[in-house]
């Protein structure tokens, strides 16, 4: 029996609970929440209009809705405050709540506190996804019964009745959800840690510190792995509660996986060969990376066989430069997850020729500075768009005066099938076509995915002969 799951039925019974956002995940904990005996509100600031007919089934179940524009101003008389990760803690409506007795939490800060199973927990700036997939899928090639949640996978809160305590759970954790976190996962890990979000977070320092809560809570037995490359993250070193487990692929470490004339190799007691990286299925260094963080973070339950099979036959994660098509030559890839400048950087350097990039997107208040060298490196022509289309050309201009070179073409574009349409123009024979906006997608789209969904649609809607598009 799950004693704290019971535990918490009992406490739930019975309470006014207001769940604070009615996405992916809160869909299902509002309907869990009631059938455990919940009085649950939910908050939303969209229309009833705009849900379709979604609403019905949860009405039907005795659910009350807060809607529309002052959404909030309801949010009164509550026990239990369930807060979706997007949303800030201390909005004042909250705030007010909580100086009534209110208390403050989330989907995900509850099911890891109801887990019976073992959680590894992976957050960072850039590869969470894929290196959460990655350790996902070495702990089902051993044999593991796994469930893959929080950021990506399916919301778990609604099956944690049915996790067992030899099962293993995978959760990719993003700042927003671990901003008010107070438990950590028994395996941390965290890919590295640049700007980012810093049009929600009020600053650095709060993104930095909201991401130590993955590990901030650890026993001193458990694993927390940090990669020794990144000076963020590195420096937690002397934080760490649990056991510090390091990766790195510019220099040996003591515990954990590094590079070692081109092989991947794990150091604890002793040293393991795990495989040389050109067996490695996903392209570029970054990805070498990920691979290594999940090596740290899963090699005392998994073999080295399942580790070998999964680096050597892991194709990657939908948007994160993902082959969609090739045209007359040109060849297409999506990585519309590259919604930062080091993300976009990353996937530059994976490619070992130049390509035609398609970028720009809604501005997160981050600098774009970085980049120009790196356009200039890794680009032949640039088709920019949306609401940073502006500050990503001032970055590159800004290096290639500094430097004294001619800059590669650069087209200004609203829409993207003109992206498209134009990239290819610019790609010449065996070209390369990459969406990478190094930016978020609200400007234009609800997120990454219908992002990356649309320039894939477009690309596979296009004949087969440039001069077809061109006309």
């Amino acid at each position: 029996m799950n004693l704290a799951l019971e535990s918490y039925k009992k406490k739930i019974k019975g309470k006014q609970v207001a769940v604070l956002g009615f996405g992916v995940s809160n869909r299902p904990l509002a309907g869990t929440l009631t059938d455990w005996g919940a009085f649950v509100t939910v908050f939303d600031k969209k229309k009833e209009e705009d849900f379709s007919d979604i609403l019905r089934d949860y009405k039907e179940k005795g659910i009350q809705f807060s809607l529309g524009e002052n959404y909030l101003d309801n949010l009164k008389g509550f026990d239990i405050i369930f807060r979706t990760p997007g949303m800030r803690f201390d909005l004042p409506q909250i705030a007010r709540a909580l100086e009534k007795g209110a208390e403050l939490t989330s989907e995900i800060e509850i099911f890891i506190k109801l887990c019976p199973a073992k959680i590894y927990g992976v957050t960072g700036s850039d590869g969470k996804t894929t290196t959460a997939s990655l350790i996902y899928n070495m702990l089902e090639k051993q044999g593991y019964n796994c469930y893959l949640g929080g950021n990506i996978g399916t919301p778990l809160f609604e099956k944690v009745e049915l996790i067992k305590p030899d099962d293993r759970v995978v959760l990719e954790l993003s700042s927003f959800q671990l901003h008010t976190m107070n438990d950590s996962p028994h395996v941390a890990v965290i890919t590295n840690i640049t700007p980012n979000h810093l049009d929600v977070h009020l600053s650095m320092e709060e993104y930095i510190c909201a991401k130590k809560n993955i590990f901030r809570y650890q026993a001193p037995t458990e694993r927390i792995v940090l990669n020794a490359d990144n000076l963020v993250t590195a420096g937690f070193l002397s934080e760490v509660p649990g056991k510090p487990v390091l990766f790195s692929s510019r220099e040996e470490v003591i515990c954990g996986a590094f590079l070692k004339n081109n092989h991947i190799v794990y150091r604890d007691t002793s040293e393991i060969d795990i495989l040389p990286i050109e067996k490695i299925k996903l392209p570029g260094m970054h990805n070498v990376e990920n691979i290594m963080a999940a090596i740290s973070a899963v090699i005392p339950e998994v073999s080295t066989d399942a580790i070998r099979y999964v680096a050597q036959t892991f194709e990657g994660v939908e948007h994160r430069i993902e082959f969609v098509r090739e045209i007359d030559g040109v060849s297409f890839y999506n990585n519309s997850i590259g919604s930062s400048p080091t993300r976009t950087i990353a996937s530059l350097k994976a490619f070992n020729r130049k390509v035609v990039l398609i970028a720009g997107g809604y501005d997160k208040n981050l600098s774009y500075d970085e980049m120009g060298e790196v356009l200039h490196d890794h680009v032949n022509a640039l088709v920019l768009m949306g609401d940073t289309a502006r500050k990503i050309e001032q970055a590159y201009r800004k290096y290639t005066d500094e430097v004294g070179i001619e800059p590669v073409p650069i087209i200004r574009v609203f829409k993207m099938e003109a992206a498209v349409k134009e990239a290819l123009s610019l790609a010449g024979a065996k070209g390369i076509v990459l969406l990478s906006p190094a930016s978020a997608s609200f400007d234009m789209y609800s997120n990454f995915m219908e992002k990356g969904n649309h320039f894939k649609d477009i690309v596979n809607s296009l004949g087969e002969q440039k001069e077809t598009i061109q006309k």
